[in-house]
């Protein structure tokens, strides 16, 4: 049974692009490759994935940066897949907020077990493939939105940031984390953007006084897909 997990595979070497991937579609999951850091940013955002393989060696650039920049939107798992086997290398990674580095060569059966280790509780709340919060259920694989037991009809770009607020339930994301992460962008008129979103995404929940309370406005700050309601 597929578990469904999406996992970002970024990796400039084609044979073992080739090797992973089939790898880990062997076991389930869904893998998007890319074989460069501009290519990892505008995949990362564009399809906001489960887990992050990350090679640091790619050709228009260090991988280490592009850790850096994913710590900036996500806490998304990263296992660093590299041939660097320096200590140095992989403390460095590590410190960056890689979840676990994998020196290449790697034995095929340990690998996936840590990309399952990885993503073991990458969703909480939720159970086969689906977000549970009282009464709202998202159903990842089907795109859909649930309250009530009643469809919820959301545009795209809404689905999209309910999925994202809640694959990280329970914190704060900033505005510029999820225009980032959404839209891919900055600028001074994203902020407006999201409050319409979210302004939209509010309406069509039904979110009125005596209503239970899925998402937080932390004002100045951000959005937050509540862990329990109230």
């Amino acid at each position: 049974m597929s578990n469904k997990y999406k996992i970002l595979l970024i990796e400039d070497e084609a044979n073992i692009q080739t090797f992973v991937s089939a790898l880990l579609e062997a076991d389930g999951y869904q893998v998007i490759c890319t074989q460069s850091c501009s290519g990892g940013k505008m995949l990362f955002s564009s399809h906001i994935p489960d887990l992050v393989v990350l090679d640091l060696g790619l050709p228009d650039g260090d991988g280490m940066d592009l850790l850096k920049h994913i710590r900036t939107l996500s806490a998304v798992p990263v296992i660093v897949l590299s041939a660097r086997s320096d200590e140095k290398d992989k403390v460095t990674a590590l410190d960056l907020g890689a979840n676990d580095y994998v020196t290449k060569p790697f034995g095929p059966a340990e690998f996936v077990a840590r990309v399952r280790s990885a993503l073991r509780n990458v969703r909480r709340n939720v159970e086969n493939s689906r977000f549970i919060l009282g009464n709202l259920v998202i159903d990842y694989d089907a795109r859909t939105i649930t309250i009530d037991d009643k469809e919820i009809k959301l545009t795209q770009t809404e689905y999209n940031i309910i999925a994202l607020l809640s694959q990280h339930s329970g914190k704060v994301m900033t505005y510029s984390a999820i225009i980032s992460a959404i839209w891919g962008y900055n600028d001074s008129g994203s902020i407006k953007k999201l409050q319409v979103n979210m302004a939209n995404i509010r309406k069509k929940f039904g979110a009125v006084p005596g209503k239970e309370s899925y998402i937080t406005n932390e004002l100045g700050v951000g959005y937050k897909m509540n862990e329990s309601v109230r």
